[in-house]
């Protein structure tokens, strides 16, 4: 049978497939699965064949075991992430108190930089990056120009990378001399 001929078969054949698809469980992917069956039904190379219904059949039973396969493996391999995944929540992971004293004393280092900033550039601050109000939402709050905004923002940041900077270069971060840290506690 030609390629034109395969596919006139198929067209005839198209409603008996998709009832071979549900009834051998394809469920709500059989009409999928009669599309998928046309596409290579259409761009196939195949020669006369000689049982074209059978040949059709066939190629319909093996399009819905592949897409069973695949929907295990994908199935398979997401329990097995779950699982993973579960298991590291088991293991919880905690910093070490060193980390932990660190973080503690920048956080503090963090907080007396902002306030030595002063209240207006600590609270465009905090509206800001915290609260996520808008630049010009806070400018029409303070009645102020976005301008200004900006450049209370920009001072923050400054000042915020020389924490940054202190704490990547291993020293103590800066901080107000009235502000203790574990450091000046223990020593």
């Amino acid at each position: 049978m030609t390629e034109g001929g395969l596919e006139a078969v198929f067209m005839a054949h198209r409603p008996a497939l998709f009832r071979f698809l549900r009834a051998r469980g394809a469920g709500a992917d059989a009409e999928d699965l009669v599309q998928e069956l046309w596409v290579k039904v259409a761009s196939s190379k195949t020669g006369p064949v000689a049982e074209p219904v059978a040949y059709l059949y066939r190629m319909a039973d093996n399009l819905m075991l592949d897409r069973l396969r695949s929907e295990q493996r994908r199935s398979r391999r997401n329990e097995e992430w779950t699982d993973a995944n579960n298991g590291l929540a088991d293991v919880a992971v905690q910093p070490s108190a060193e980390r932990v004293l660190i973080a503690r004393d920048t956080l503090r280092a963090v907080e007396a930089v902002l306030a030595d900033l002063g209240e207006r550039t600590n609270l465009v601050f905090r509206r800001f990056r915290i609260d996520g109000v808008s630049q010009r939402e806070i400018a029409s709050e303070l009645g102020v120009s976005l301008s200004s905004v900006e450049k209370h923002l920009q001072k923050a940041y400054r000042a915020l990378l020389r924490v940054e900077e202190a704490a990547d270069a291993g020293s103590a971060p800066p901080r107000r001399p009235d502000v203790k840290g574990v450091s000046d506690v223990i020593g």
